[in-house]
């Protein structure tokens, strides 16, 4: 199985976990993402990265927090998405990321709804 494949399946699992309502899978500009009111959450960008969406004023703390973790490049300054090394995150820690992700992208009264 490519590793891309091996990644989509472990985010797949933990929106799964998390009890994530209306979680499509897709595609996002080529690569493999999850998405929710036709939005994407989530994304793959390679076999090392995958890309969270997140308010841009959380970057910046997320990235001091844990720069192993998260990171910046110049493609995504300025644009409420976070690179994140895969292989340096942990389960617990990429299950919360990706519900504040779906929290960030769903439809309001969607992410009311959804209790965690």
């Amino acid at each position: 199985m490519p590793r891309i494949d091996t990644i989509f399946e472990r985010l797949k699992r933990l929106a799964a976990e998390a009890g994530l309502p209306e979680v499509e899978e897709a595609s996002h500009y080529g690569t493999p993402a999850l998405k929710v009111g036709g939005k994407a959450f989530v994304s793959v960008k390679n076999d090392e990265t995958i890309v969270l969406s997140i308010p841009i004023d959380e970057k910046e703390r997320l990235i001091e927090m844990a720069p192993d973790i998260y990171f910046q490049t110049d493609h995504y300054r300025g644009w409420p998405s976070l690179p994140v090394r895969i292989d340096a995150i942990g389960d617990e820690e990429l299950r919360d990321r990706l519900v504040a992700a779906w929290r960030f992208r769903a439809p309001k009264k969607l992410a009311a709804a959804y209790n965690t």
